[in-house]
C-alpha cells in the first residue's frame, strides 16, 4: 500500500480547480467532464487504500513541516475516514452530473465547479487529516468555500445575506475550535491524532478539559447547525440546489458530527459531555422537526429536517454508549443517502415547476410519476418506514433509548417517550412533503407546466434511492463492513455485538416505530391546529432580518471603536504600541523577584573613539528629531545615525551586520530622497502641546527603560544559543559564516517569511503607484539638463559590471565568509540605482528589460522549491544539505542546497528595490512628460 495516495487524493481536487476554470472558458462540457474526472481520480486513489483501511488498519502519510510547533502535513485513513471520503467523493460525483443538467445553459460553470472542487477538497482534507491543526486549516477552507457557493447568485440580496450569515456563524465557531484544539494539543502533548486518541484519561482528568470541551463543541455545533446556531442552514437554501444537496448530505454540516465522531474516544464518557452534547442534540432534534412541518417552501422543510437529523446524530453521540455511537455512524450514512436524493428531487421539481411553494405545487404524481416515485421512497426513508435504510438506524436509536444507564426509576421511560415523539414529528413532515407535493389535488398557478426532467438528470437520484432500498433490505451485505470499520475507528476499543437484520421480532423498538408512524400521520392530519397556534403566537422576526440587525449593530460599534483608535495617525499607533510595551514591562518587573539594576560585572571600559561615536550618534538622533519638519535635513541626520551604527558593528567584529547596515542605508536614503519630491519641503505642524508632552514622556520612559534593560543585561552573566550555532555551523550547515548559516539553514523559515513580506510590500507599492498621477511638491524641471550628468554616466559604464561582479562574489562566498544573498542583493540594487540616476529610467529600462513581477515570483519560487525539495527525502521543510566535489584544475568545491535558497533571497531583494525605484521613476517621468506637453 502507498499512504502517499491519501494526501494525493486531496491535492487532486485542489489542483483540478484552476484547471476546470480554464477548461470552462472553452466549453461547458469540458468543465463537467473535468470536474467528474477529478472526483473519479480522487475516489480511485482512496479506493486503492480501502483494502487496508477496511481491515482495521490505520494508514498514515506524514510529511514534516513545522514539527517543533506541532504542525506536520500528516494524513490518516482509517474506517471513519474511509466512510466519509466515500460519501464526499461518491455523492460529489453525482452532484457534478446533476449540476450539469440543473444549472442554466447560459452558465459556463467555471466558477461553480472551481468552488465545488475546492469545497470538496476542504471537506476531504477535514476527514483525512491526522494533524489537528491541519484539520483546522481544511475546516476553514470549507467555511470560505461554502460562503462563496451559498452566495453563488451574488446579484440577489438574499444570497449575499445568507452567505454572510453562514460565514459569520461557522467562522466564529472556527475561532472557538482553534482555541479548543490548541488546548487539546497542549493537554495531550501532541496535535497528532495517533497520539491524542491514546490519551483519553489524561485529557478528561485535566483541569482544562471543561473549557477545551466547550470550545471544541462550539466549533462542531456551529458547523452542524445545532440549536441555537441552526438559523444559518435554512437560509443557505439561497444556494443552487446542487450545492444544497451536497452541503446537506455529505459535506459542511457533516463536518461537525464528524468532529464529534473523531474525538469521541477522548472527549466522551464524562457527565459534561453527556449534558452538553445530549441536551443540544435533543433540543435540535425536536425543534428542527417541529419547524419543518410549518414550512411552505419544500426546500425549507428539507433544511429543517436536516437540522433535526443532525440533532439526532448529535444526541446519539451524547448518549455515549458503544451502541449509540454505532447508531450515530449508521445514521450518518443513511441520512447522507436519502437527504442527497431528496434535495436533488426537490431541485427537479423546482426546475420543472418554477416554484417551491407547496401551497401551489399539488398533484405532481400525474405529471412526473417517476420523479414522484423516487421522491416518495426517499421521503419514506427519512420518515423511517420499514424496508428502507432510515428505518434501520431509527430502530437502533429507539432500542438504545430503552434502559439507558443515565436514567433511573420512572425517568428511564422519558428517553424512549422523547424518541417516539421525535420519530412521530419526522413522519409528520415527511408525510407533508409527499402528500402536498405529489398528491392533494391539482397544481395552482404554476409558472411552468411540470414534466419529467432529462434522463440523466434523474440518474443521480435513482442511484441514491436504489441505495436506500438496498441498504434497507440487505444492510449487512450493503454496508455491514463499512459501518463496522467506521464504528471501530470511533470507539477504538472494539465494537459491541449488534444486528443489522430488518426483522428483530415483536419487541418494544418495533412498537415505538408503529406508534411513531401512527402518531406522525395523526399529527399531519391535525396540522392545521398547529399552524393556527404558530401563526398566533410565533415571533414574526425572520432570521435574516434579525441577523442583519445584529450585523449592522456590530458594524456600527466596530466603526465607532475604529474611529477612536484608528484615525490614520502614525503617532497615535506608536503611542499605543510603546505605551503597551511599557505597561507590560513594568507589570513583569513588579511581579518578579526584587533585584537591583546593576549586575556583578563591571561596565565595559570606554575610550575616546567610543565617546566620539556616542556623541555623533546622539547628535544624529537629536538632529533628526529637531529638524523633523525639514525633511531633507532629517534624512541627512538619519543617515548619520545609520553610519555610526555601521561603524559600531565594525568595531565589535560583526562584518555581516556592517555590510548589511551600510547597504540598507544607501538604498533607503536614495529611495527617501527620490520620494521627497512628492512631499512638501516643510512638514505641516499638526502637534498640539498635549500630544508633544505625551510623546516626550513616552520617549523618555521608553529610552530609560531600554537603557536600564541593556545595562542590566550587560552587567550580568547569561547563556545564549550562539555556542550551538558556532559548533554546528560547519557540520550541520556546511558553512563557516555562522551568520549566513543561521539565516539560510537554522532559521531559514524566518528568512522565508521576511522575503515574503518584502515581496508583498513591493507588490503593494507597485499596485499603488502603477499608472498613478501624484503632483510633485518640488519643481525640478529648471534643472532638467543636469539630472543625468555626463561624468556619472561615463563612470557607470565600467563601474556597473565591476559592482555586479563584486555582488556575485559576495553571494557565492556568503556561506563561508561575510556576504550572502541579502547583502549581495543590496549591492546589486545600489549599482542599478546608480545606473538609473546616471542614465535615466527610459534608457536604463531599455537596456535592462526586467519584468519585476515575474522576477519576484521566480525568487519566491526558488526559495519555496528549495524548502519543498526536502520533502522528497522525508525531511522537514527547508532542511538543507551539502556535499563536496572535486573538479579538474579547480580542486574541491562545496555544493550546498542553501545556495539555491540564497539565490531566491538575492532575486527578491534586488527586484523589490528596483520595483520601488522604477515606480517612483515612472511617476517622475509621467509628471515631466505632462509638464512638457502642458508647456507646448
Amino acid at each position: 500500500m502507498t499512504p502517499a495516495f491519501i494526501p494525493l487524493a486531496v491535492l487532486t481536487l485542489f489542483a483540478a480547480a484552476p484547471v476546470i476554470y480554464v477548461l470552462a472558458q472553452r466549453a461547458r462540457r469540458l468543465a463537467v467532464v473535468g470536474a467528474a474526472m477529478a472526483m473519479l481520480v480522487s475516489l480511485a486513489l482512496i479506493a486503492s487504500q480501502a483494502g487496508a483501511a477496511s481491515t482495521g488498519e490505520t494508514l498514515i502519510a506524514r510529511y514534516a513541516w513545522l514539527t517543533a510547533a506541532g504542525l506536520d502535513l500528516s494524513f490518516r485513513l482509517d474506517g471513519l475516514g474511509l466512510l466519509f471520503a466515500l460519501l464526499v467523493l461518491g455523492i460529489g460525483l453525482l452532484v457534478v452530473l446533476y449540476a450539469a443538467y440543473y444549472l442554466p445553459e447560459t452558465d459556463p460553470l467555471d466558477r461553480f465547479f472551481t468552488l465545488l472542487l475546492i469545497f470538496a477538497g476542504g471537506m476531504l482534507g477535514v476527514v483525512l487529516a491526522e494533524n489537528l491543526l491541519l484539520l483546522l486549516v481544511f475546516w476553514e477552507v470549507t467555511s470560505i468555500a461554502s460562503f462563496l457557493l451559498i452566495g453563488y447568485k451574488y446579484a440577489y440580496h438574499d444570497s449575499r445575506i445568507a452567505a454572510r450569515m453562514a460565514l459569520a456563524v461557522t467562522g466564529g465557531g472556527g475561532l472557538a475550535l482553534l482555541a479548543g484544539l490548541l488546548l487539546l494539543g497542549h493537554i495531550a502533548g501532541s496535535f497528532e491524532l495517533s497520539v491524542v486518541l491514546q490519551r483519553g484519561a489524561t485529557i478528561t482528568e485535566h483541569p482544562l478539559y471543561p473549557p477545551m470541551l466547550v470550545l471544541v463543541l462550539l466549533g462542531a455545533f456551529t458547523k452542524s447547525a445545532q440549536f441555537p446556531f441552526h438559523f444559518w442552514l435554512p437560509n443557505a437554501m439561497a444556494a443552487p440546489t446542487p450545492v444544497s444537496a451536497y452541503l446537506h448530505s455529505a459535506t459542511m454540516v457533516k463536518a461537525g458530527v464528524f468532529l464529534l465522531a473523531r474525538l469521541y474516544p477522548v472527549l466522551a464518557g464524562t457527565d459534561l459531555w453527556f449534558i452538553l452534547v445530549g441536551s443540544t442534540g435533543a433540543v435540535t432534534l425536536v425543534y428542527g422537526a417541529y419547524i419543518a412541518l410549518l414550512k411552505d417552501d419544500f426546500k425549507g422543510l428539507l433544511a429543517y429536517s436536516t437540522i433535526s437529523h443532525l440533532g439526532l446524530i448529535t444526541l446519539l453521540f451524547g448518549l455515549a454508549t458503544p451502541l449509540t455511537a454505532v447508531a450515530a455512524v449508521f445514521h450518518i450514512i443513511n441520512h447522507a443517502i436519502f437527504k442527497a436524493s431528496l434535495f436533488m428531487a426537490a431541485g427537479i421539481i423546482d426546475h420543472e415547476c418554477g416554484t417551491r411553494d407547496m401551497r401551489l405545487i399539488n398533484g405532481l404524481f400525474r405529471f412526473m410519476p417517476w420523479t414522484a416515485t423516487l421522491g416518495i421512497v426517499a421521503a419514506s426513508s427519512m420518515a423511517g418506514v420499514p424496508l428502507l435504510n432510515g428505518f434501520l438506524s431509527k430502530e437502533m436509536f429507539f432500542a438504545e433509548t430503552i434502559g439507558h444507564p443515565a436514567f433511573d426509576g420512572y425517568a428511564r421511560n422519558l428517553l424512549p417517550a422523547f424518541a417516539t415523539i421525535a420519530g412521530a414529528l419526522a413522519v409528520a413532515y415527511s408525510t407533508r412533503f409527499v402528500h402536498d407535493v405529489f398528491f392533494n389535488g391539482v397544481p395552482r398557478e404554476l409558472p411552468r407546466t411540470p414534466a419529467e426532467p432529462p434522463r440523466w438528470m434523474l440518474f443521480p437520484v435513482e442511484i441514491l434511492v436504489a441505495l436506500c432500498l438496498v441498504v434497507g433490505l440487505a444492510p449487512q451485505f450493503a454496508i455491514g463492513g463499512l459501518l463496522e470499520n467506521a464504528a471501530s475507528a470511533v470507539l477504538q476499543d472494539g465494537v459491541p455485538d449488534y444486528d443489522l437484520a430488518i426483522w428483530h421480532g415483536f419487541n418494544l423498538p418495533l412498537a415505538m416505530s408503529v406508534v411513531a408512524l401512527g402518531g406522525g400521520l395523526l399529527h399531519y392530519w391535525r396540522r392545521h391546529h398547529l399552524f393556527d397556534l404558530h401563526a398566533r403566537y410565533a415571533v414574526k422576526l425572520s432570521s435574516p432580518v434579525a441577523f442583519e440587525r445584529i450585523f449592522r449593530a456590530f458594524s456600527r460599534g466596530a466603526a465607532w471603536v475604529l474611529g477612536v483608535i484608528d484615525n490614520a495617525s502614525l503617532q497615535r499607533y506608536l503611542a499605543y504600541l510603546i505605551g503597551t510595551v511599557l505597561v507590560l514591562a513594568l507589570w513583569a518587573y513588579a511581579g518578579g523577584a526584587p533585584t537591583t539594576l546593576p549586575g556583578t560585572h563591571g561596565a565595559t571600559p570606554t575610550d575616546a573613539l567610543g565617546i566620539a561615536a556616542l556623541v555623533a550618534l546622539t547628535v544624529g538622533a537629536l538632529g533628526s528629531v529637531y529638524y523633523q519638519r525639514q525633511r531633507l535635513l532629517a534624512v541627512i541626520f538619519l543617515s548619520v545615525v545609520g553610519l555610526i551604527v555601521t561603524l559600531v558593528f565594525l568595531r565589535f567584529s560583526a562584518p555581516d551586520l556592517a555590510l548589511t547596515q551600510i547597504s540598507v542605508e544607501v538604498v533607503t536614503i536614495v529611495l527617501l530622497l527620490s520620494a521627497l519630491r512628492y512631499l512638501p519641503e516643510l512638514a505641516p505642524v499638526d502637534d498640539t502641546p498635549a500630544r508633544r508632552w505625551r510623546d516626550a514622556v513616552l520617549a523618555v520612559l521608553a529610552g530609560l527603560g531600554l537603557g536600564a534593560l541593556a545595562y542590566a543585561m550587560a552587567t550580568r552573566s547569561f547563556s545564549t544559543i550562539s555556542a550551538f550555532h558556532i559548533d554546528q555551523a560547519v557540520p550541520g550547515g556546511g558553512g563557516a559564516n555562522v551568520v549566513n548559516v543561521i539565516l539560510v539553514d537554522f532559521r531559514g523559515f524566518d528568512t522565508l517569511g521576511e522575503i515574503a513580506v518584502l515581496t508583498m510590500a513591493a507588490l503593494g507599492i507597485h499596485a499603488l503607484l502603477d499608472r498613478s498621477r501624484i503632483p510633485p511638491c518640488v519643481d525640478i524641471t529648471s534643472t532638467a539638463g543636469e539630472r543625468h550628468p555626463l561624468m556619472l554616466n561615463m563612470l557607470m559604464r565600467p563601474l556597473l559590471p565591476l559592482t555586479l561582479t563584486v555582488s556575485v562574489y559576495i553571494l557565492l562566498r556568503g556561506h563561508n565568509a561575510p556576504g550572502g544573498g541579502f547583502i549581495a542583493g543590496l549591492v546589486t540594487a545600489i549599482a542599478l540605482i546608480l545606473q538609473y540616476i546616471a542614465s535615466g529610467i527610459v534608457d536604463t529600462r531599455a537596456r535592462l528589460r526586467i519584468d519585476h513581477v515575474r522576477l519576484l515570483a521566480i525568487g519566491m519560487l526558488l526559495a519555496l522549491a528549495t524548502g519543498a525539495a526536502s520533502w522528497l527525502f522525508a525531511h522537514p521543510f527547508l532542511t538543507s544539505t551539502f556535499s563536496h566535489a572535486e573538479l579538474p584544475l579547480i580542486g574541491e568545491i562545496e555544493l550546498a542546497s542553501a545556495m539555491i535558497f540564497d539565490i531566491g533571497v538575492y532575486l527578491v531583494v534586488v527586484t523589490s528595490v528596483l520595483m520601488i525605484l522604477a515606480e517612483i521613476g515612472e511617476l517622475s517621468r509621467r509628471d515631466t512628460v505632462a509638464t512638457d506637453v502642458g508647456r507646448r
